[in-house]
Formats: structure tokens, sequence, C-alpha cells
């Protein structure tokens, strides 16, 4: 056997493959782990001692810890994560509803302010203007 035999890190764009996916797979596995820690404790159904459980698992034997977690457990993290982006958003649209709320409409006074500044630029007649009075001082908004 005199021929010389090649491995995979003989080949530089080889090595720079295997280089960039154990580092992807590296990253991804951190990824993995701190989803769980969230999802343990997002859980609401859990006690306190079953997160601490779960959590002291998942630390000190942390390939086994998350692939058990993911099996037990992992049927429910989508929809633990779903429900809590659910929340937020109703959240958020309460909130966008009472900020919109606590707006004040613009007074008659306002309107007619701000129709005097258009007629000044000359941007309407005077009798456009005279309409929208008008229509202001009447009540009417459109």
């Amino acid at each position: 056997m005199s021929g010389d035999t090649y491995l995979a890190y003989d080949y530089p764009l080889l090595s720079a493959f295997w280089t960039m996916l154990v580092f992807f797979l590296w990253i991804m596995w951190f990824v993995l782990l701190f989803r769980i820690v969230v999802d343990i404790f997002r859980d609401d159904d859990l006690s306190g001692w079953a997160k601490a459980g779960w959590l002291v698992f998942c630390i000190v034997l942390p390939f086994l810890g998350v692939f058990v977690y993911v099996v037990a457990r992992g049927k429910n993290m989508g929809r633990r994560e779903i429900k809590q982006a659910r929340e937020q958003q109703q959240a958020f649209d309460s909130y966008v509803r009472e900020t919109a709320k606590g707006s004040a409409p613009t007074s008659s006074v306002d309107e007619l302010a701000k129709l005097s500044e258009i007629r000044a630029r000359g941007d309407i007649t005077d009798e456009e203007f005279n309409r929208a009075k008008q229509m202001v001082l009447s009540g009417s908004r459109h």
C-alpha cells in the first residue's frame, strides 16, 4: 500500500465546509437550549420545583436533558409560544385603542383657524372657505 490516504481535512474547501457545519450546529444547539430554558419559565402548568428540576436537568446533563424535554414536553412548546404571541398582540392592540381614544377631537375653532390659514395662502377661494366654514359651524365634518 504505497498510495497516499487523503482525509477530509486534507482538502481546504472541504475543511472549511466541515468547520462551518460544526459551527452552525453548535449555534443551533445553543438556540435550542435557550428556547427550552425560556419555555420552562413560560409554562404555567409546571410548579416551581418542577421548573427547578427541569432546569437543573438541562444544565447538568445538557444533551440528555434537552432531548428528554423535547420528547416529553415539546408538543406543547409551540402552543405556549403562540399563546404568548397572541397575548402580546392583544396587549398591543388594547394599548393602541386606549391611546387613540385619548387623543381629543379637533374643535371647530381649530378647524376654522386651519381654514383661515389655507385661505391666506391662497389654496382655496373665498367661496370654498365660506362653504367649509358653514360645514364646520353646522357640525357636519364631511
